[in-house]
């Protein structure tokens, strides 16, 4: 039935996901195994990261129920970027997983500001560097031999070589991907050189699946791991997004902007820096706007049974920024901006509507913003996100922006890392269907 899978294994802080492909790019397979909430304790947020193995192992079975491990060639796996732990030689994990929005490290984050450049993307208490000077103070450090990633740890666990990452997972590490290299100033931090990992290009072969996973799923031997990414770079390429100027606008709680550029980016004022993905770069911000802000007036109910009544011909002209509290970071960055959510309106569908229209208005101002540090305005905007499916929303922001706005078919991250694993085994066949989008990535 099937003669050529290509997987993508998806890691996040709820669960794992995982998609299989065919050689066309269709999706044939896909399975989810749920995760434990991360332990929460003020600032720090944590996670046994033998539960992540736990739910692949899951997941994988899942999908195998429904498609054959026979027919598999190649698998890559994504992370949640910043997300980070210490294992000693073997792999064995040595502390739990610093999660993506642990921020304990906010004296780590003030010597990183003392010395980082100006185009680093290791700013911030929520950085994998931060988390990486934190770590080191642990006892459990004198034993470490690296910090992995999430997806690097996985990986290792699937058969690639320990102390193996790739380059996006690594930018928020402190990894200079313009050069391609660890930087010198990671030791006038303090950072151990010696527990960085080596860094190749996401698409890259890593090396076959270990004989033991082989036996457990029943994959072929000579199926190989793929180096993955981020989640949120997987997502992206999930999309189809793959041109200059291609833009992906993410709906969810906060809003966050991506726009494929042919020079990086990076602004540590507006928060913005670009992950290198082939010869284009990804540029992004996010603002605090978003989905949030409709939670704090609306039930999911309410926002249901107005969406339809919506009149994206008749705009309120309110001029709102809404925020769900005051602080912005992209695209103005200002800890102390105010929401603007007045003069409200008496009825709640004209004020729906005029929340709708200023986040749009956010969206275009961050596309501007983008365009004003050297990335294209997106001459295409796709969407993800719970907001993707409102299509009154997509024409208020084709008239906001100016330029056509569709939903993506395909937003799974597992999608975009599938994607990857077939690249890297098709398309330097120049045969395979997808390989003219996935050019540029290569």
């Amino acid at each position: 039935m099937f003669k050529d899978l290509f997987l993508g294994i998806d890691l996040g802080t709820s669960g794992c996901r995982v998609v299989a492909i065919d050689e066309t790019g269709v999706a044939v397979g896909r399975s989810h195994a749920s995760l434990p909430s991360p332990r929460r304790q003020g600032e720090a947020v944590e996670q046994d990261p033998t539960q992540w193995w736990q739910a692949v192992q899951q997941a994988l079975q899942s999908l195998f129920a429904s498609v054959p491990a026979s027919a598999v060639r190649a698998l890559a796996v994504d992370g949640t970027s910043g997300t980070v732990l210490l294992v000693d030689a073997k792999g064995n994990p040595l502390t739990p997983a610093l999660l993506y929005n642990d921020s304990r490290s906010r004296t780590e984050a003030r010597t990183i500001a003392e010395q980082a450049p100006s185009d680093s993307g290791a700013f911030g208490a929520t950085s994998s560097l931060a988390k990486l000077l934190h770590l080191q103070t642990r006892p459990e450090a004198s034993q470490a031999a690296y910090l992995l990633h999430q997806a690097d740890w996985i990986a290792f666990r699937l058969g690639a070589r320990l102390g193996l990452s790739d380059e996006n997972n690594c930018l928020k590490t402190g990894y200079d991907p313009r050069r391609r290299e660890w930087p010198a100033w990671l030791e006038q931090v303090g950072a151990r050189y010696e527990l960085l990992p080596s860094v190749v290009p996401p698409g890259t072969i890593i090396g076959p699946v270990h004989p033991a996973q082989v036996e457990a799923f029943g994959i072929p031997p000579q199926a190989v791991l793929v180096a993955g990414t981020t989640d949120s770079i997987a997502a992206f390429l999930a999309t189809g997004a793959g041109k200059p100027g291609d833009a992906v606008t993410s709906l969810g709680s906060t809003l966050a902007l991506k726009v494929a550029s042919e020079r990086p980016l990076f602004s540590a004022k507006y928060g913005v820096y670009s992950h290198r993905l082939g010869n284009l770069w990804l540029a992004g911000g996010a603002s605090n706007s978003g989905g949030a802000v409709l939670g704090q007036y609306f039930t999911q109910a309410q926002l249901d049974e107005m969406t339809p009544q919506l009149r994206p011909q008749q705009p309120t002209g309110l001029n709102y920024y809404p925020l769900p509290a005051q602080g912005e970071r992209f695209p103005i960055p200002d800890s102390q901006y105010p929401p603007r959510l007045t003069p409200r309106p008496p009825d709640d569908l004209t004020f729906f509507q005029a929340i709708l229209e200023g986040i749009a208005h956010i969206e275009a101002q961050g596309y501007r913003q983008l365009q004003a540090l050297g990335a294209p305005f997106p001459g295409l905007v796709k969407t993800t996100g719970r907001g993707a499916h409102n299509p009154a929303w997509i024409q208020i922001r084709e008239q906001i922006l100016k330029v056509p706005v569709t939903m993506a078919s395909e937003t799974e991250a597992a999608y975009g890392s599938a994607l990857l694993a077939h690249q890297a085994l098709t398309c330097s066949s120049g045969t395979a269907t997808l390989c003219p989008y996935l050019d540029n990535f290569r």
